[in-house]
């Protein structure tokens, strides 16, 4: 068998597989009742709400006649609203409805959970093996589009890792907002304590690593047998950009849910509306505010919390 032969029948031999794999043979991803191409439109949907037709058909190479049967159906179902473009008067943005969100969150969330048990199969280097194959495979078949951002993972904290969240909380926040070193102290006592009270299966350090380097974190940590709070969510100025803050938010949802956790809560200030804007949008509902001077401002404090 020649050399491209051989790679022809590798290439069908792995698509065979992912197929079965991912379950895309099946009339119904995760029994949604959606096709795999209505779950990947719905996907694409909720991660932005500008999308015109004609860029989403090209974004997932779906033809257009298709997708407008698809996003038809969304929109007689609610779950899908269209506003007239300023730009162009023969074009709609494209937004999911709050019901539209409703829908997406179980099948995201059953996405997310299969996954998750494929790669706990894997240890921590496997994992790692693993997403570093994943996105070099795809520079290479997509003719090196995919290579031309950085790549950033998301993993669980190792050691050394704490000293660093310590460190980008009181820099990042004194560049930013003016704090002074007592909001690194304040970050110090809290990563401490999770250091060493640390209960596993039920807390986590999320770290969000790109090009070897941690840029981002979030911790869930243990509140009471029902609630999980979500703490020391940031992403350092490498990692913006990326949507980082979105990700760690959302792992550290899933690992909530999975550990059995009722609710999620968090505290935050109300100037940090980048955050805020990440919370609203993964369901929390705030629930008071109180001001408060600390750190050397006058500010704002915000309590959220989320159903899980």
């Amino acid at each position: 068998m020649s050399t491209i032969d051989h790679a022809v029948a590798s290439l069908r031999r792995f698509n065979r597989f992912h197929t079965r794999f991912a379950g895309a043979l099946g009339g119904s991803l995760h029994g949604s009742g959606f096709s795999l191409t209505e779950a990947r439109v719905l996907y694409e949907l909720a991660q932005r709400e500008d999308w015109l037709a004609g860029e989403l058909a090209r974004e997932i190479g779906l033809d257009a006649a298709y997708l407008s049967r698809i996003l038809k159906r969304f929109s007689a179902s609610g779950w899908l609203e269209r506003k007239r473009s300023l730009e162009d008067g023969r074009a709609s943005h494209l937004r999911l409805t709050a019901a539209g969100r409703e829908v997406f969150r179980p099948l995201d969330e059953a996405s997310r959970k299969e996954a998750a048990a494929v790669l706990q199969r894997l240890d921590a280097a496997g994992r790692d093996r693993l997403v570093a194959v994943l996105a070099e495979a795809e520079a290479l078949l997509s003719g090196g589009r995919a290579a031309a951002g950085p790549r950033a993972i998301i993993r669980r904290h190792r050691p050394g890792d704490i000293g660093w969240v310590i460190s980008a909380h009181g820099r990042l926040y004194a560049e930013d907002y003016g704090w002074d070193t007592g909001f690194e102290a304040f970050v110090a006592e809290i990563a401490a304590g999770f250091l060493r009270d640390f209960r596993s299966g039920l807390e986590c350090c999320l770290i969000a690593e790109l090009e070897g380097r941690p840029v981002g974190s979030a911790f869930v940590m243990h509140e009471t047998e029902e609630v999980a709070k979500l703490r020391m969510v940031i992403v350092d100025r490498p990692g913006r950009g990326l949507g980082l803050g979105k990700a760690l938010v959302r792992e550290a949802i899933g690992f909530a849910r999975s550990a059995g956790y009722r609710r999620m809560v968090l505290w935050t200030n109300d100037i940090l509306h980048a955050a805020r804007g990440i919370y609203v949008a993964e369901g929390f509902r705030l629930m008071a505010e109180e001001k408060h001077y600390s750190f050397g401002q006058d500010l704002v404090g915000q309590y959220w919390e989320l159903q899980l």
